[in-house]
């Protein structure tokens, strides 16, 4: 009997070891948890602030310039879109741009698209798009998908309207189809009316490399150009 008693009270005893040994692994493993829990916590916090500095953390270039004669040094100040530019800088866009938009070479004319959007305010970018969508008969791509090619020249530029920004110009120039069959050359005469001003220049670097002056395009119409017998613009017809 009293070797019972002692095998019993010998089994308690590693009942209790075990149970302790259970409770102390559950302990030791809700302290992990919690541990993790404050560590993801603290990680994600680190994150939320990190994200908050960085519009602090911007980095903006800026060009310094250095006089000749007396070694002073200055910042340029950024072109921000607000400023009246001389009538040769729209003389420039507008020609560029009637030339690249007018212009159509299937070895180009993904980048001449992209490019010409880059001028465009967000409505004239919905037409420049449906003009250009398949679904439109009258889609370059469509027009001219046997391997014709399309250029254009500037004739002339008239300013019927230009202050603060913001000004009205009709473009003369000629369009010149060669024919993917091998006919003869087809020109014709246009004059293009464009409503234009200047905004803040685009931030995308491949957008801002083709329009670093933030021209923008926001009405565009064109219609044949009649030409009298001479080859000079007639002017009494529409």
């Amino acid at each position: 009997m009293a070797e019972d008693a002692s095998l019993l009270t010998y089994l308690r005893e590693a009942s209790s070891w075990d149970a302790d040994s259970v409770i102390a692994a559950r302990l030791a493993a809700r302290r992990a948890w919690a541990v993790a829990a404050i560590a993801m916590a603290i990680a994600l916090l680190a994150l939320a602030a990190l994200a908050m500095l960085t519009p602090l953390k911007s980095v903006e270039p800026f060009l310094i310039r250095v006089d000749n004669t007396t070694g002073a040094v200055d910042p340029v100040p950024l072109f921000a879109g607000h400023e009246n530019l001389p009538e040769v800088v729209s003389r420039y866009f507008l020609t560029h741009y009637v030339l690249t938009c007018e212009r159509y070479n299937p070895a180009s004319a993904e980048q001449d698209y992209n490019e010409c959007g880059a001028f465009h305010n967000a409505r004239r970018n919905q037409e420049w798009y449906a003009m250009w969508n398949r679904a439109n008969p009258s889609s370059p791509l469509n027009q001219y998908r046997d391997g014709s090619t399309v250029s254009a020249q500037i004739q002339s530029i008239s300013f019927l309207q230009q202050s603060a920004g913001t000004g009205l110009a009709q473009v003369r120039f000629i369009r010149a189809v060669r024919h993917g069959s091998g006919s003869a050359e087809s020109i014709t005469h246009w004059i293009a009316t464009i409503q234009f001003s200047y905004a803040e220049p685009p931030s995308d670097p491949r957008t801002r490399a083709w329009n670093p002056l933030g021209f923008r395009v926001l009405d565009y119409h064109t219609e044949p150009e009649v030409i009298d017998s001479a080859g000079a613009p007639n002017k009494g017809k529409p």
